[in-house]
């Protein structure tokens, strides 16, 4: 009989922060056949919260069962086997699109499934690293330092290590995107943090198979204003510098924007997030596979406007040759169409793999192009294709929807519909097209209400718990309450510049 998967009403939930728990976590979470009781890790509790000892979680279990708000139906899970963890090496070219994902999605591969959400966590990180306080200086910013980034988050034993923060410049049009502090004497006035390039152990290559390189992007959490500032006007990708052979492969003028400009009085910013990419990812190459010999994949990750830097990265990584022929993946979440029809044959034509998961019930993935993209029939896509805003999405979607989770409640709220620990969950209980919504690892429902409301009032989550102890203020050693200094934050390596002429690309700096 199955135990029910509940959240505990009696631990405390008002103080969550991100500091690590005190016992380890697995490299792969969603990997193990998990206990149905949640274990204080997946609680994501504030460190000063009090656990209830084994014969009162029984009596509280039990009470809960008889509750008749609560339906237990809905905390039923379907474990995977450990030793499914052991087939990643042979297995991980074909859950990176070598074939295209073809009878991996309906129904859903288990481990599959399993590296999806692997990989929405590292973008989740984004965010959950990202300051977005006004009040802080150090807005726009990540919160934790390079080198202590996933212990900060307690995803240390993921087995990844940062290689390099990445940055963009906030002088461009999407503004609804960048977040300023309000003070004057801030860390940066012309930056923005957007994510980071990490990379796998020696312990996680040799269960992975290969050395992996993760690019993961930020978008946005909740606030979907930044797709009013789209031009919904596409260009040639060649005209910012990007090689490619064909001018009629054009990309949103916005996302390529973010991409490629850079400021050169801004040291976060005096080189672009392209170059900043460019040069980081010919480093790893030269050292893992040039140097040592070994197998390595490039895993590109990003939410919502994250989704559109990662389909743009990934494409130029593989157009300029730097990825060095290696498998180069777009794991996708919530993203909007990047390009017109040309990009997408061009895309998938260099052997490019994307995979999209959304919600069918979210905007920003039908956006822009809502007149004339690839669901319309293909002789008005033909008739279209030399409009400046007829787009097409690339690669394969896997297609969730929220209404059938019986965990989340009946809201006309659009950004629940796009949060990205909720397409996380959605993605836990989807086994197939047609089938039950059963969790298939335990992932923690409430991660859902992190930073948004769409969980069902019963389980007693409440909404945009995640917060900083204090919102980060201490107490000085006088008394007073205080924002710490932080460490200096990384700018480029001192080779940046060698690299990128390595690369032949034109600086002006």
């Amino acid at each position: 009989m199955a135990i029910p998967f509940l959240k505990l009403p009696s631990t405390p939930l008002h103080h969550p922060i991100p500091t690590p728990p005190l016992l380890p976590l697995h490299p792969y979470p969603s990997l193990l056949s998990f206990p149905l009781l949640p274990k204080p890790h997946q609680l994501h509790l504030s460190t000063t919260a009090t656990t209830k000892d084994d014969s009162s979680l029984t009596s509280l279990l039990s009470d809960l069962q008889d509750d008749p708000l609560i339906d237990t139906d809905e905390f039923t899970t379907r474990s995977l086997s450990p030793s499914h963890h052991h087939h990643l090496p042979s297995r991980w070219p074909e859950l990176h699109g070598e074939q295209d994902w073809s009878g991996l999605l309906d129904p859903i591969d288990p481990l599959l499934r399993s590296e999806l959400i692997r990989y929405g966590e590292f973008s989740q990180a984004c965010y959950d690293a990202f300051d977005f306080d006004p009040f802080s200086r150090y807005c726009g910013s990540s919160k934790y330092p390079r080198r202590k980034f996933f212990s900060s988050l307690a995803m240390d034993s993921y087995g990844y290590e940062v290689s390099r923060f990445l940055y963009a410049t906030s002088n461009i049009n999407l503004p609804n995107f960048f977040s300023r502090s309000r003070w004057d004497r801030t860390w940066s006035e012309r930056a923005n943090w957007i994510g980071y390039i990490a990379v796998s152990s020696d312990a996680t290559t040799a269960l992975l198979g290969r050395r992996d390189i993760v690019i993961a992007w930020r978008g946005t959490v909740t606030k979907l204003e930044w797709i009013a500032d789209l031009m919904d006007f596409l260009r040639p990708i060649s005209s910012v510098g990007i090689p490619c052979p064909d001018p009629s492969v054009k990309v949103e003028s916005g996302f390529v924007d973010l991409y490629t400009d850079k400021d050169p009085s801004c040291r976060f910013c005096k080189y672009s997030a392209r170059e900043q990419v460019l040069a980081e990812v010919k480093k790893l190459i030269d050292h893992y596979a040039v140097k040592n010999g070994e197998e390595v994949s490039i895993s590109v990750t990003g939410h919502s406007l994250g989704s559109a830097l990662a389909m743009l990265s990934a494409y130029d990584l593989v157009e300029t040759g730097v990825s060095g022929g290696k498998t180069v993946c777009v794991f996708s979440f919530s993203g909007p169409r990047v390009g017109n029809r040309a990009f997408k044959e061009r895309f998938e034509g260099l052997g490019l793999k994307a995979l999209r998961v959304v919600n069918v019930h979210d905007t920003v993935p039908k956006v822009p192009g809502i007149l004339f993209n690839e669901r319309v029939p293909a002789l008005v896509q033909r008739l279209a294709e030399g409009l400046p805003w007829s787009y097409c999405h690339v690669g394969v979607e896997l297609a969730l929807d929220h209404k059938n989770s019986p965990f989340l409640k009946d809201t006309g709220d659009p950004s629940c519909f796009h949060n990205l620990e909720a397409h996380l969950h959605l993605l836990d209980g989807y086994h197939g097209k047609g089938q039950r919504f059963v969790l298939a690892s335990g992932r923690d429902p409430a991660l859902i209400n992190k930073a948004c409301d769409f969980l069902k009032d019963h389980h007693m989550v409440p909404p945009y718990w995640r917060q900083d102890l204090n919102k980060g203020m201490v107490r000085s050693g006088d008394g007073r309450w205080v924002q710490p200094e932080r460490q200096k934050m990384d700018e480029h390596p001192p080779d940046m510049y060698h690299r990128l002429m390595q690369l032949g690309l034109n600086l002006d700096h």
